[in-house]
């Protein structure tokens, strides 16, 4: 019987080591990261330079975890499977987490709310919630989430739908419209570039953002997760949202 036990015992220590071996290992490894840098301010590539909050992020959480980020371009539509057949180990995109694809890959945990927000010419002080807008004339961008959903919870909303986004923010910066309903990503990344609009801080949709992983590496989510938290405890999550989601122009 002891001889049993110490044959386990054996097994149980070199198996310690081997996985110890292992996270020292992977450590040490490039942290191979998809994106597709066309959505600002998340990712962009500004003066020939890949930026943005989503790639912010993403280096400090290698720079905590020890490995150095090697970034992969890819179309948007091609993340999830690219994941999928192991061509690089994490996706982040401003990828929504939804019930479809977390069938198929983990997801870290939510790490901004993105959503609807409303955008007001900055020193307007007769909108100061979404609730306000009721009965004032409002700025869209025809085919977007926005139509739908300002018709349908803001019923008294007079709706200027327009073809683009700039059109849409141009109406309200002119005063032609009252606020206008989008996207939280762009209108942060218009009054970062632009100014002279702002947001309001209460949204009016929520859908959370994950870093999207692979299922067979449930280790590097655990870890991705651990580095995130402890981002948020030292200040450096809160440096990284101020710098890319101020409410208004500085």
């Amino acid at each position: 019987m002891n001889t049993r036990r110490s044959i386990v015992a054996a097994a149980l220590s070199g198996l310690a080591i081997f996985g110890f071996a292992g996270a020292a290992h992977a450590q040490g490894e490039p942290l191979r990261v998809a994106t597709d840098a066309t959505f600002p301010p998340m990712e962009f590539v500004e003066n020939g330079k890949r930026t943005g909050f989503d790639v912010e992020l993403v280096e400090a959480i290698g720079k905590t975890l020890g490995r150095k980020i090697e970034w992969i371009d890819i179309d948007f539509k091609g993340l999830v499977p690219g994941l999928i057949s192991k061509r690089f180990d994490m996706a982040v995109s401003g990828i929504y987490i939804t019930d479809e694809r977390k069938k198929v890959v983990d997801f870290t945990v939510p790490y901004y709310a993105g959503g609807l927000v409303v955008m007001v010419k900055d020193g307007n002080t007769a909108i100061k919630t979404p609730a306000d807008i009721n009965g004032k004339k409002v700025s869209v961008q025809v085919g977007t989430k926005s139509v739908s959903y300002t018709k349908e919870k803001f019923p008294q909303v007079q709706l200027m739908e327009v073809e683009k986004n700039q059109e849409m923010f141009n109406l309200v910066d002119i005063g032609r419209a009252d606020a206008a309903v989008t996207g939280k990503p762009a209108a942060y990344q218009y009054v970062r570039t632009r100014g002279g609009l702002k947001v309001l801080p209460e949204q009016i949709t929520t859908e959370e953002y994950g870093m999207a992983i692979r299922k067979d590496t449930p280790e590097l989510t655990k870890a991705v997760n651990g580095a995130i938290e402890k981002l948020k405890a030292d200040g450096t999550y809160d440096q990284i949202v101020k710098k890319w989601f101020s409410t208004a122009a500085k």
